[in-house]
């Protein structure tokens, strides 16, 4: 662990398993609720100090901007190190560990240069006042990221928290630490003071949770299961703190009746593929029009059969394994319900078989057609390559069923006639909806979900306004005491 500065070990260990091998890659320290009580100290203390806080923010700027040099001179390393920890497929990866952490780095770097910290504020009256309003850093914030994307979703939280001057204690997923602490390298060497950023590993249900809970953490950022998120919410209302989550999906991807094939077909797989399933995000809920479904479905799974499944490493590779055995265990546990519920398998289904597949954690890409909305497999994030296709008969009713979920993270339409996409997409509520394409995440765009699937946002122009607390000084410019409010509380006039 990265703790003030210094490098923390345990005598207890996780060991980190290659998904698509199950050997060893690492093992990594295994924190406790000292430790992390230690990051909150250091994180508490330097944010009191000001040495963080107080520089200006060109100063910082200029900082984080060594730091996205550094993520670009090591991308191809630290492509092949999120390939290992993580499984996902080397091409991919290279865009999750290399492309998208500098371009997002470079994006708040470029908002920082220009956040309006301070602005006047209007001259009103009577009584006659002015004044400021200003954007102040929170404090001690903690960010808590999951094991799919666990460098650039650290990316999201941790780079705007610095930026806008907070402390931050960086809490990674136990299964996927390597990314994390590859940066908190990368922070101190450019010049982030010791004990400002800190990475702490640990069991989610018991560091996590008391980080969550800790009086001196002022703000959370966490990424993962809508369940936890709930809790989180629970415990930080203890002392009330900022809580921002992006947690569960089920995206419904609605494919209208003059959609380009080709493209919308392609669009499925990418959308409910990408990672092998492992998005939250992902468009795991296809709608379909009855005129089209069966062509749909028919060159679907033609596509699908020309998808390679191997070894991540290799730049073919198309498909990669699950995170662990326990995914892979549940995802077939869905598949199996969906088919006891009705749904039928018109693709995949299983574990892949071959000498490749003996060792790691693989389930086919799956297509299910059959689907109604009312199944597990359409209500549950199954967090795995298994697509529910759901017919549907008019916009109307394809809205509906986008729209009959507790979830409200993501959704797509596919349509030629433009306006009309436009149209069903402003009807769906989820905090994403793209049209004719899917994993549209943007930097500049803000991310994050409706109803069960979180609250706040990450990314885009308000990214800074979370990590920060908005004050108001007022000044008053009235000379005359008569015309002040204190009238309205002091019969007579003060002596001269």
């Amino acid at each position: 662990m990265f703790i003030d500065g210094e490098w923390v070990d345990t005598e207890e260990k996780y060991s980190l398993i290659n998904p698509a091998t199950e050997e060893l890659v690492a093992t990594a320290a295994k924190g406790s609720r000292k430790h992390a009580d230690f990051a909150v100290a250091a994180a508490k203390r330097t944010f009191e100090s000001g040495v963080w806080r107080d520089l200006t923010p060109a100063a910082r700027a200029d900082i984080l901007d060594a730091v996205a040099d550094v993520l670009q001179r090591r991308g191809a390393e630290l492509t092949r190190l999120g390939t290992l920890e993580g499984g996902c497929p080397l091409k991919l990866s290279n865009a999750f560990n290399e492309q998208q952490p500098v371009a997002m780095t470079r994006y708040f770097v470029n908002l920082l240069r220009g956040y309006e910290f301070e602005r006047p504020g209007p001259v009103v009256g009577p009584p006659l006042a002015g004044g400021v309003i200003r954007r102040e850093p929170i404090g001690v914030c903690a960010a808590i990221v999951p094991w799919n994307f666990p460098l650039p979703l650290a990316i999201w939280k941790v780079i705007p928290a610095l930026a806008t001057g907070n402390s931050v204690v960086l809490k990674t997923d136990e299964k996927t630490p390597i990314g994390a602490l590859e940066l908190a390298k990368e922070l101190q060497a450019a010049g982030v003071p010791d004990g400002v950023f800190n990475v702490v590993t640990g069991d989610g249900g018991d560091v996590g949770a008391h980080l969550v809970a800790h009086r001196d953490v002022r703000k959370v950022s966490f990424t993962g299961s809508t369940d936890v998120g709930r809790q989180i919410v629970r415990d930080g209302a203890l002392n009330l703190k900022k809580v921002t989550l992006e947690l569960g999906g089920k995206g419904a991807n609605v494919v209208l009746d003059d959609a380009d094939l080709r493209l919308a077909v392609d669009g499925a797989i990418w959308g409910f593929m990408m990672h092998s399933g492992q998005a939250c995000e992902a468009g795991t809920r296809l709608l379909l029009p009855s005129s089209l479904h069966d062509e749909f479905v028919a060159r679907l799974v033609e596509r699908l059969r020309s998808q390679v499944m191997g070894d991540p490493l290799d730049v073919g590779t198309d498909v990669g394994p699950l995170i662990n055995a326990t995914q892979r265990e549940r995802v077939l546990g869905y598949i199996d319900t969906a088919k006891e519920q009705g749904a039928k398998v018109v693709f995949g289904g299983g574990m892949p078989r071959g000498d490749l597949f003996s060792k790691g954690f693989w389930v086919e890409p799956t297509v299910l057609t059959d689907v109604t909305n009312d199944m597990t497999v359409a209500r549950e994030e199954v967090f795995g390559p298994v697509l529910s296709v759901i017919r549907y008969d008019s916009i109307d009713e394809a809205v509906k069923i986008a729209n009959d979920t507790e979830y409200g993270l993501s959704a797509g339409v596919w349509g030629r006639d433009l306006t009309r996409a436009i149209e069903v997409g402003h009807r769906i509520d989820a905090g994403s909806v793209w049209i004719n394409d899917w994993h549209m995440i943007n930097a500049a765009y803000p991310f994050g979900g409706y109803k069960q699937s979180g609250q706040g946002r990450e990314l885009g122009a308000g990214a800074f306004d979370e990590y920060t607390e908005q004050k108001s000084l007022q000044i008053a410019l009235e000379p005359k005491l008569e015309n002040r409010a204190y009238a309205l509380v002091l019969s007579s006039s003060p002596a001269e």
